[in-house]
């Protein structure tokens, strides 16, 4: 994919953010699920690192390599004609400027990156080490002259016995991700708690990333807790998984 064309989807996909709110990407995995997903009307994607993983009998958590990452999102970027996004883990171990080169490089015009690094142990990046990150990032990007979209996420609810603990510090994490550059921020794991989701959406000045779910969320719930992005996660292959069992069931001997 020429240079020229990835700019446009990069300046496509930030116009789309503030057009719609909240602007939903659908979580695909491969060449079917994004031109399923594009056929029904969505004008931009994002690929999953576990629903990823899972289509290539791979581990989740940066089990893959990053070139292994690239090979297999390049094919998928390549068979539609809107914008995609790229959930790139932590990293991969990755400079922030490899990271931008070869995301860009494969057509990708997002990326979304956590702090739960999965490649030492699991441990959480400070704010500081994650706002940098971020910030590296976003040089990176403005270097190569494209605008990417970064997603900025936290896993600190998920690793918090009380979310609403953590609330605080995950607010402050938030907004230091912001002022790193990230053009959304994504606290995984709130998905279910109007509260919370409130206050942070409340608190940040970019969007909100929630997790949903296709069938058991409702889509204008969302927009009345003032969510500005909306991504799948492993939840629409999952629901996918459940609907094909349920249609093969009576033909299983």
């Amino acid at each position: 994919m020429d240079i020229r064309t990835t700019v446009e989807r990069a300046q496509r996909i930030k116009q789309l953010h503030a057009d719609h709110k909240p602007l939903v990407l659908p979580t695909v995995w491969d060449v079917w699920s994004a031109r399923t997903a594009v056929g029904a009307g969505f004008p931009a994607l994002t690929i999953g690192s576990h629903p990823l993983a899972d289509s290539r009998g791979a581990a989740d958590h940066e089990g893959q390599t990053f070139e292994e990452v690239l090979a297999a999102v390049r094919p998928i970027i390549a068979a539609v004609d809107v914008p995609v996004s790229v959930d790139l883990e932590a990293g991969y171990g990755q400079k922030p400027a490899d990271l931008i080169a070869g995301l860009t490089e494969a057509g990708g015009v997002g990326l979304n990156i956590e702090d739960t690094v999965h490649s030492e142990g699991g441990r959480v990046r400070t704010t500081e080490e994650h706002a940098n990150y971020i910030a590296g990032l976003r040089a990176a990007a403005d270097d190569a002259g494209i605008p990417v979209w970064i997603n900025g996420r936290t896993d600190l609810f998920l690793h918090a016995e009380d979310a609403s603990a953590v609330l605080d510090e995950a607010i402050g994490r938030l907004h230091a991700l912001e002022q790193a550059g990230a053009d959304s921020v994504y606290p995984v794991g709130i998905q279910d708690a109007d509260a919370l989701l409130t206050a942070v959406t409340d608190a940040v000045g970019v969007p909100v990333n929630s997790t949903a779910h296709p069938v058991k969320h409702d889509l204008e719930r969302f927009r009345r807790l003032g969510v500005g992005r909306i991504t799948y996660g492993p939840l629409l292959q999952i629901a996918l998984t459940d609907a094909m069992k349920d249609m093969l069931g009576p033909w299983a001997p």
